[in-house]
């Protein structure tokens, strides 16, 4: 897959403060799986309805692909994902300088997330 121009990732408002303080995002994943979740555009709706449903204090973070100081590894994501869909893992922190904006991310009223459109962003 070509590296998208974008990437983002999720978290809650008291994590993105968290972050802020620290100057890098290291999620629970980083230390259990060694890499941070990030998504494309096409894609953050599928881990923010699987793994955030409902939540009205998530965050997504767009980032700036030349800002990350790891590795970003495209690699498959879970069984009930797209076929042959991969999502952007990074293999360290997540420097807050490499996040060019920061916006809610809010569910529907079903608690799903929609897809981003060009103007969420």
């Amino acid at each position: 897959m070509t590296s998208p121009t974008e990437l983002f990732h999720l978290c809650t408002v008291d994590e993105w403060e968290d972050a802020v303080g620290s100057g890098e995002r290291r999620p629970p994943s980083l230390g259990e799986q060694g890499f941070v979740h990030l998504s494309s555009r096409d894609q953050v709706h599928l881990p923010a309805t699987r793994l955030y449903a409902g939540r009205h204090d998530m965050l997504l973070l767009r980032l700036d692909p030349d800002e990350l100081t790891a590795p970003v590894r495209w690699e498959p994501g879970v069984p009930t994902d797209p076929e042959a869909m991969t999502f952007p893992h990074l293999y360290g922190p997540l420097p807050v300088r490499a996040v060019v904006d920061v916006t809610p991310y809010l569910p529907a009223a079903d608690g799903t997330f929609a897809p981003l459109t060009h103007s969420q962003t």
